[in-house]
Order: C-alpha cells, then sequence, then structure tokens
C-alpha cells in the first residue's frame, strides 16, 4: 500500500503565477485554485490518506499474505475507547502478548512435570507393597513381575519428567529472555519519536496554511480599498502585501514539503520495523511448535517404554497354569497321600 502523503493545498503553487504580481482589483489566482480544488485526500492524526475512491486504488505491499506492513497505518481506540492506539502499538501488544502466552505455556509445562513426578513416587512406593507376596506358582512369578513393571514404569515417567524439564519447560522460559523487551522498547522510542516529528511538521503546515489565508485576506481587504481610493500609498501596500502572500506561499510549500519527507521516513521505518515483528512472531510460534513436537515425542517415547515394560507381565500371564500351581503347591504342603479305608470288625 503505497501512501501518497502530500497536500492538495501544494498542487495550488505549482503554477508559478500563481503567486504573480496582479493587477490591482484583481482575485489571487492561488486563491481561486484552492477553492476550486477537490479534496482529495483527508489528514487524521496527522497522516495523510486517500480519501475512499479517490486517485488509482493502492495495492497491497505483499499480497496474499497478510502482512503486518499492510494492515496496521491507521490509529484505533483502545478496548476503554478513551485512548488511541497506534497501529504500530497494536503490533508491540501482540509480541508483549506472545511472550506472556509463552511463559504461561512454560507453567502448564511444569505442572505437569509435577504430576509425572508424583506419578512416579507413588509408582515406585506401590511396587514394594508386600500385598499378595506370599502368592506362589505361575501366578506368583505374573504377580512378581508386575509388581517390578511399577518400579521400572515409575523410572520411565521420572525420566520423562527431567526431559520434559530440559527439553521443552527451559527452552520455553529462556526464549528470549529480559533484553527482549528492551528490544521493543527501542522499536516503540523509534517510531513514536519519528510519528511526533511529523506531528511537528503537520502542525507547522497548519500555521504556514493559516499565515497564508491571512495574507491573502490582508491582500483583497486592500484591493477593495484602492477600488474605492486611488492613491500612490494604497498601491505600495498593495504591493507589498503580495509580497508577503507569495512569501508566505512559498513558506507553506516548503513545510509541505518537510511533512511529506518526514511522512516518507515514518512510512519507510514502518514497513521494515513491522517486518521486523513480523518475522519475529514467526520464529517465536515455530520455536514453540518445535518443542511442543518434542513434548509429543516424548511422550511417544515414554508409551513405548511403558509397552514393553507390560509386555513382560502379559507373557507370564498367559503362563499361568493353575494344574502345575496345583502341583508345585501339593508337593510343598502335602500332608499325605494315603488315602483313609473301611474299618474291619
Amino acid at each position: 500500500m503505497m501512501m501518497e502523503a502530500s497536500f492538495d493545498t501544494e498542487e495550488s503553487f505549482d503554477d508559478p503565477s500563481c503567486l504573480a504580481p496582479q493587477p490591482p482589483g484583481s482575485v489571487s489566482p492561488a486563491k481561486r485554485q484552492i477553492k476550486e480544488v477537490k479534496e482529495t485526500k483527508i489528514t487524521i492524526n496527522c497522516v495523510t490518506f486517500p480519501l475512499p475512491g479517490e486517485g488509482p486504488e493502492q495495492q497491497l505491499l505483499k499480497p496474499d499474505e497478510w502482512s503486518y506492513c499492510d494492515y496496521f497505518w491507521t490509529d484505533r481506540k483502545d478496548p476503554q475507547g478513551t485512548t488511541l492506539v497506534t497501529g504500530f502499538e497494536v503490533l508491540l501488544q501482540k509480541q508483549l502478548k506472545g511472550k506472556q502466552l509463552q511463559k504461561e505455556m512454560a507453567e502448564f509445562i511444569h505442572e505437569r512435570i509435577k504430576i509425572e513426578e508424583e506419578y512416579a513416587k507413588n509408582l515406585s512406593k506401590l511396587s514394594l507393597s508386600p500385598l499378595a507376596a506370599q502368592e506362589e506358582g505361575t501366578l506368583g512369578e505374573a504377580w512378581t513381575q508386575l509388581k517390578k513393571s511399577l518400579h521400572d514404569e515409575a523410572e520411565v515417567h521420572l525420566k520423562f519428567s527431567n526431559k520434559l524439564h530440559t527439553e521443552v519447560e527451559k527452552p520455553l522460559l529462556t526464549f528470549r529472555g529480559d533484553n527482549f523487551k528492551k528490544d521493543l522498547k527501542k522499536y516503540d522510542h523509534h517510531i513514536a519519536d519519528l510519528r511526533k516529528q511529523l506531528a511537528s511538521r503537520y502542525a507547522s503546515v497548519e500555521k504556514a496554511r493559516k499565515a497564508l489565508a491571512d495574507r491573502q485576506k490582508d491582500l483583497e481587504v486592500k484591493t477593495q480599498q484602492l477600488e474605492i481610493k486611488l492613491s500612490n500609498k494604497t498601491e505600495e501596500d498593495i504591493k507589498k502585501a503580495r509580497r508577503k502572500s507569495t512569501q508566505a506561499g512559498d513558506d507553506l510549500m516548503r513545510c509541505v514539503d518537510l511533512y511529506n519527507q518526514t511522512q516518507s521516513k515514518w512510512f519507510e521505518e514502518m514497513v521494515t520495523t513491522s517486518m521486523e515483528l513480523e518475522k519475529l512472531e514467526v520464529e517465536r510460534i515455530e520455536w514453540i511448535q518445535q518443542h511442543l513436537r518434542q513434548y509429543t515425542t516424548l511422550r511417544h517415547e515414554t508409551d513405548m517404554f511403558n509397552q514393553s515394560m507390560v509386555e513382560p507381565v502379559d507373557q507370564l500371564l498367559q503362563n499361568v497354569d493353575p494344574a502345575k500351581d496345583r502341583e508345585l503347591w501339593v508337593k510343598e504342603n502335602k500332608t499325605g497321600d494315603v488315602r483313609p479305608v473301611d474299618m474291619d470288625i
């Protein structure tokens, strides 16, 4: 979106004859042209924009990309509707919000780590439980293996929590440290300073515009006085007033030129800086994406390890044989294999 940053008043002085000496009683061409020029632009908060439907349609700087550099040129009111917020401030707020959300994600992962640590601790404790420790035979072997798998599973979850800390939580916390906010403040101050300069240039334009209007009005008054009563003094006053009007027109054109230069500089810096912020946001999202994918990778690994812990238990459970367990138990606990017989008389 190439911004046309110029004033229609400047166009009124393109013709040198606008400010050339005119016969007494004539209306200044500059004044006449100012009245005839159609307004095609509007200045809002010291920034000049084309009016809708006027002039050639502006093209986006980066079509189809929804780039920051195309959509944050005007100011808007804050959510409370009391203060104006510049488009650049909206972009800065996005960066600060992203930093906060990144911190909240790290806090979430930290809570997940605490759950894993507590879970691992409870699994390890449960694996040492004496409950059903006297179970014998093939079922006893399966039961012992099941309890052992809890201890192994606890180790897996403890390693998972440690990796979550080093490979997910810590990177989220340390990505862009305290210097990041300082860098954002530099961007903010730079663009704000340019905006202040633009406001100052605009004030100079308005002052010069008023001075020109006053000089032209003074010239018209003196011209009317000449029509009523001719005198050498009045003619001299008119010449002097015309020179002042011409000088005021030159001053206005100079002020408009300085304004346009300042706005052009602000425009260029806005494009460059907004693109930098856009790049930073892409980096932030990709960084978080990378480490959340690491979370899912670790989670899958944990599931695989847990599955491997269960497989020996499954195998032993498949081998449980009630008949064999009965045989072993009987051999160890039998009290005699001679059966009773009938009593003789």
